[in-house]
C-alpha cells in the first residue's frame, strides 16, 4: 500500500512540475524569442540611421516593406511600420551552402521591425536569433549568433537606454 501512494505522490510532482514548466514556457517564451527597445530618436530619423549604419557594417538591405503603405493600399490605416529585410552575406552563404543547414532559410534574411506606437514612441524589435538558434545543429548556431550579435551593436547606438 506504500509503495502505491509513493507512486501516486511522484505521479501528482511529475504532473504537477509539467505544468509549471508549461506555464513558465507560455509566459516567457515570446520575451525571449523577439527583443524590442524604445529608440532614441523619431521614426525618420531612427530609419535613417539605421539605414546607414547597416551599410556601413557590410548588411544589405534587399527590401524594405513599408507596412503602413501596405494597409492604406488595402483600405486600413496603422501607425508607421517598416520591415527591413537584412543579410549580410558572408554569414549566410555559411548557412545556405550545407543541405542539412539550408531548413533555416524560412528565417532568413534577418528583419528589423521599426514601428510607432500610439503615444509616438518609436520601437525597433527583431528575432533574437541567438537563442533561436541553440538548439539547431551545423554551423547554423554559431552564424546565427555571430548574426545577432552584429545586429545588436548596430543598433546599440539607436536604442534608448533602459534605465
Amino acid at each position: 500500500m506504500k509503495s502505491m501512494s509513493s507512486i501516486v505522490f511522484l505521479l501528482i510532482g511529475l504532473a504537477a512540475g509539467a505544468a509549471i514548466l508549461f506555464w513558465v514556457f507560455w509566459e516567457k517564451a515570446p520575451g525571449l524569442m523577439i527583443l524590442e527597445n524604445e529608440s532614441r530618436y523619431g521614426f525618420e530619423e531612427t530609419d535613417s540611421l539605421l539605414t546607414r549604419a547597416l551599410a556601413d557594417r557590410e548588411w544589405k538591405t534587399p527590401f524594405v516593406h513599408d507596412l503602413q503603405q501596405t494597409m492604406r493600399n488595402n483600405g486600413f490605416e496603422v501607425k508607421k511600420v517598416k520591415v527591413f529585410e537584412v543579410c549580410k552575406p558572408a554569414l549566410a552563404h555559411q548557412v545556405l551552402k550545407g543541405d542539412q543547414e539550408r531548413v533555416v532559410s524560412s528565417l532568413m534574411p534577418c528583419r528589423i521591425a521599426l514601428y510607432e506606437r500610439s503615444d509616438g514612441k518609436v520601437f525597433i524589435s527583431r528575432m533574437n536569433s541567438g537563442v533561436m538558434a541553440r538548439p539547431m545543429k551545423g554551423v547554423v548556431p554559431e552564424v546565427m549568433k555571430q548574426a545577432a550579435m552584429e545586429i545588436e551593436e548596430i543598433l546599440k547606438p539607436l536604442l534608448r537606454d533602459k534605465s
